[in-house]
């Protein structure tokens, strides 16, 4: 059986090097980790203690749009898939395909770089962020992207971050540390689910999964707090609730209950060694809508812990082995469209 990571992140040396000469230092968190993010024998090393083990490729922030103007976010985006188009095609054992970075300040070069990544580089999906530049995924200005997926009916990883401004703005450098290191280290753990657990609910409120039902929606770390808050979920998305917001938006209309467009989206199991949140995301989602994911090179100096401590939380769940194999390989072959095994 192979273990097929959907959710593995990089950082390409010609992409690191474009990054340091075209952002103007902004690309500096990415420079900061260049060893562990781009050093493919460390790589390999952590890829080998797993027998099977496969990656799906995408690239680690930050995202474009936040560090480049709309020009250079396009170019380095393509500097980004040209590179793990390369390295797929070189090491095609390890690599089994990547998703797109795209520049999404710049909706005209994602549409065009949708298109050359899927058509020409053969990728098998593409990334965004739970907000783009502080913008909800539904905002108006992204919709192009959801309609070209829809068509394309290839998933699209979600990664969380935190809002910069706004109302859930919490600033993170050292003068908001100094201010009030308490409160940050209070939300610190939770900034990520909660985002992811929001951004859900955008794409189920907005009627973006009603348009377009062939989208797929790879929500990270196991759907943030949504399958934990499920019944929450219910109660408070009941009929009535329901039925009183499409009164004052009757431009559109649900053909399902909000609770069942939630779990037409999926769930990695990048929880990193917690059982017990797998069979929580294994009672919501279902075992069809969950994949086998890492967040590798991340966890400890090498990321080896997290591929392990994964792999280890999948084999523990009490479920039937034929069901660890969809999460670990047929699911993602089935969702990214990958070559099955013979």
């Amino acid at each position: 059986m192979q273990k097929i990571d959907v959710f593995t992140h990089i950082l390409p040396e010609k992409y690191l090097d474009a990054l340091a000469s075209k952002t103007d230092g902004r690309g500096t968190e990415a420079l900061n980790a260049r060893r562990r993010l781009s050093d493919l024998d460390i790589r390999f090393r952590i890829m080998d203690l797993n027998e099977g083990y496969a990656q799906i490729l995408n690239i680690a922030g930050p995202p474009v749009e936040d560090v480049a103007d709309p020009i250079i976010a396009a170019e380095l985006a393509k500097i980004a898939n040209d590179e793990m188009a390369e390295l797929v095609l070189k090491y095609p054992e390890r690599f089994l395909a990547a998703v797109a970075c795209l520049p999404m300040n710049n909706m005209d070069a994602v549409i065009k770089e949708v298109d050359r990544a899927i058509i020409d580089l053969g990728f098998r999906g593409v990334q965004i962020t739970t907000n783009i530049m502080d913008k909800p995924v539904d905002s108006p200005e992204f919709e192009p992207l959801f309609e070209r997926m829809n068509y394309y009916q290839l998933p699209i990883l979600i990664h969380p971050r935190h809002m910069k401004t706004g109302p859930r703005a919490f600033g993170t450098d050292s003068t908001s540390l100094a201010k009030d290191r308490v409160e940050w280290l209070a939300q610190k753990p939770f900034l990520w689910p909660y985002e992811t657990t929001v951004t859900m609910g955008h794409f189920v409120w907005s009627g973006m999964l009603e348009k377009y039902p062939n989208l797929k929606i790879v929500t990270h770390h196991c759907g943030g707090l949504t399958p934990y808050q499920a019944n929450r979920i219910w109660q408070h998305q009941s009929v009535g609730e329901r039925e009183m917001y499409l009164e004052q938006h009757a431009d559109w209309h649900f053909t399902k209950r909000p609770y069942d467009y939630f779990k037409m989206m999926y769930g990695d199991t990048a929880v990193w060694g917690n059982t017990a949140i797998l069979m929580c995301g294994y009672d919501f989602f279902g075992v069809d809508h969950m994949l086998f994911g890492t967040d590798m090179p991340f966890g400890g100096e090498t990321g080896a812990y997290y591929v392990r401590e994964t792999i280890n939380s999948v084999d523990k769940m009490v479920i039937p082995e034929d069901e660890k194999r969809k999460i670990f390989e047929e699911n993602p072959r089935q969702l990214f469209h990958l070559p099955v095994e013979v």
